[in-house]
């Protein structure tokens, strides 16, 4: 039996629990424990990236468990294409990974992105999520400027 969960925007009393998902995430990287010590406080969101981004998140018995960041794309990133969305970030606590829930996020992300006449999202991906972005079918973007792209950045069209 599946418990029942909500996908719903992040509230500024979100912002702690947010953080705690994603530094639960960042943990289980394929990096070293210094590496993601340094890197955490970059990844963390505060209570004025609500007004700049969109972060939705999911909330499963009264605790949220995974969540999503997006944003406009820079047109400068987005390699011919019209109008794009960025994933800033996509987070799932360790012990509800493998449940759904970053793909739910996406498909929840990818409704708003159509409904605004966007073209597709760009991610920028770490090395040991690509897979997990090619699978769902987005393609790897070459890399033109080796000194400002991003070296995994991928595109899923929504045409």
């Amino acid at each position: 039996m599946s418990v029942p969960f909500e996908i719903r925007d992040a509230r500024e009393v979100d912002v702690a629990a947010v953080n705690a998902v994603i530094a639960a995430a960042i943990d289980t990287w394929d990096l070293p424990a210094r590496v993601k010590r340094l890197a955490l406080p970059m990844y963390r969101y505060t209570q004025e990236d609500l007004g700049h981004l969109t972060i939705r998140v999911v909330e499963q018995t009264s605790s949220i468990v995974a969540v999503a960041a997006w944003e406009p794309a820079n047109p400068r990133d987005l390699t011919g294409r019209v109008s794009g969305v960025l994933l800033h970030g996509l987070y799932v606590d360790p012990i509800h990974q493998r449940q759904g829930f970053a793909t739910r996020l996406l498909a929840d992300g990818a409704d708003a992105a159509r409904a605004r006449g966007d073209d597709g999202i760009l991610v920028r991906a770490q090395a040991d999520a690509e897979g997990y972005f090619t699978r769902l079918g987005f393609e790897r973007l070459p890399i033109r400027d080796e000194a400002r792209d991003y070296a995994k950045r991928l595109w899923l069209s929504l045409s």
